[in-house]
């Protein structure tokens, strides 16, 4: 295979770096500057000559600990790739952070594992945050800012692959995409989003919150923390178009500091119902809009030990919080049953809070058990849960915590993430809780099935694989937890 490639965009001149093609910083979409700061993404208009991607694109504009990074410029994708082959698989990864951070550029997500076991991998940037998902065309003054800014971006990226990937050696018809966190939130919403059906065959959601999806009327909870954040009143949203960009990000500290004291149990601001997401992504796909299609789908074991918090949490970290949480979404009379679930006695308190599993359950394990219920009907769907509790967990409390099983996903042992996670452990035992979770991914990826050894979903009581020290299949009863939750909603009307 060439190293320089022709695509409906235009030549690409990629790199060939670790035994590897590489093509980075590829724009999949108009630049969203100026007038195009609040509009949904347009597609790239053919450029002229060769493009270098000899490097990967900017960063989606975010808060780090240092103060704001990336930019606005960002909407580009990476593809990797073995040096021969065609019509290989595809894995398109979608990376998380809340909707709020995060970034294509992590080596962690670099992907070369994939492209070394015979995968076309590609990586995307998207909109974040205010430029990506607050959703102000409910406010005065603001009806012709767009929604679902960052969902667009993904479609349009999800097209570009279709259309052109065969140029760098994979065959359109056997791409799976998979997102981790918000990424793999984006996954459900994506297999309920009418306009990219075809762009893909197989998904893998990992740790996706099911229900963040919002009402425009709903998210203006989150969005007036941003505006009292800002030290604006309404009035002063349509400033957003011309400020400088790195301003825009101020408020952000406001909502994620007290966007739960405000309302217990709401999510950070991100998609919102709208013509590209029409209805709530679980009933979309109990429906059957997305037939056909295979899902892998899991949680890890203690989830909310990364967001539930004494000061500044991210979920409810009280039982009056949670009492005010059921009270405000109409659920007043589920409350008992919620509590004496999450204290009964067989309640391990050496592994995390009773609110630690509330977290976990409310925003993962229960909304992802009940993807999975909706889809088996319509293809084939596994689950997982990942339960390898490394000894540095073990030691600083954060347990089998959100997004721990990444190194094993990517293979990714040079990374300071892998290195936290797998300090203490035996080289040996690190092996072979990387070979357990990356291989079926691989294969699945390949032939459309993880193995075997893992059992599809049955339903509510059934076959779930557990990644841990043994990995296994297990027939987990859910029963219980799904019972107790039943259909309460919170923060959808």
């Amino acid at each position: 295979m060439n190293l320089r490639v022709e695509t409906h965009s235009g030549s690409i001149q990629g790199i060939e770096e670790n035994g590897l093609y590489k093509y980075l910083g590829i724009p999949y979409a108009e630049k969203p500057l100026g007038e195009l700061r609040f509009k949904r993404c347009m597609p790239v208009k053919p450029w002229q000559g060769v493009l270098n991607a000899d490097h990967y694109g900017e960063s989606s504009l975010q808060l780090s600990g240092n103060g704001p990074v990336g930019g606005e410029d960002c909407l580009t994708l990476n593809v990797v790739r073995p040096k021969e082959g065609k019509d290989l698989p595809v894995f398109v990864w979608i990376h998380g952070g809340g909707f709020m951070t995060g970034s294509a550029n992590d080596t962690l997500y670099s992907g070369e594992s994939f492209a070394k076991d015979g995968i076309v991998y590609v990586s995307l940037q998207y909109r974040l945050n205010v430029l990506g998902f607050f959703d102000f065309c409910t406010y005065p003054g603001c009806e012709d800012f767009e929604t679902n800014r960052g969902i667009s971006d993904m479609i349009v990226a999800l097209k570009w692959i279709h259309e052109n990937i065969a140029s760098f050696g994979g065959d359109p018809n056997r791409v799976t995409i998979g997102g981790e966190s918000a990424g793999g939130a984006a996954m459900i919403m994506l297999m309920a989003t009418p306009s990219v059906k075809g762009c893909f065959q197989q998904v893998i959601a990992e740790s996706g919150i099911a229900n963040c999806v919002m009402t425009p009327q709903m998210a203006r909870r989150n969005l007036d923390l941003y505006i009292e954040g800002m030290g604006w009143t309404e009035a002063d949203l349509p400033k957003l178009k011309t400020i400088p960009a790195e301003e825009i990000l101020r408020g952000l500290d406001k909502v994620g500091n007290e966007h739960q004291y405000r309302n217990p149990g709401i999510f950070l601001p991100g998609p919102v119902i709208d013509d590209l997401l029409p209805e709530r992504p679980i009933e979309a796909i109990r429906r059957g809009c997305a037939e056909g299609i295979r899902l892998i789908i899991g949680t890890n074991l203690h989830e909310g030990t990364m967001f539930v918090r004494p000061e500044n949490t991210n979920f409810p970290n009280s039982w009056e919080m949670v009492k005010e949480m059921f009270d405000k979404n109409g659920n007043s009379e589920g409350f008992d049953a919620i509590k004496a679930h999450y204290t009964r006695d067989d309640f391990d308190r050496d592994y995390g809070t009773p609110f630690v599993h509330f977290a976990t359950d409310y925003a993962f394990e229960m909304s992802s058990v009940k993807v999975a219920d909706a889809q088996r009907a319509h293809g084939d769907t596994w689950m997982y849960r990942f339960e390898f509790l490394p000894e540095s967990a073990k030691q600083n409390g954060m347990l089998v915590s959100h997004a721990f099983e990444l190194p094993c996903v990517f293979d990714v042992a040079d990374h300071p993430f892998s290195r936290l996670f797998f300090e203490g452990e035996a080289p040996e035992v690190c092996r072979r809780i990387v070979d357990d979770v990356h291989k079926p991914w691989v294969r699945f990826i390949k032939d459309g099935d993880p193995g075997e050894e893992w059992g599809k979903f049955e339903g509510f009581k059934g076959p779930v694989r557990i990644f841990d020290r043994e990995s296994r299949t297990e027939n987990l009863d859910r029963t219980d937890m799904m019972t107790v939750w039943g259909d309460m909603r919170f923060y959808e009307e």
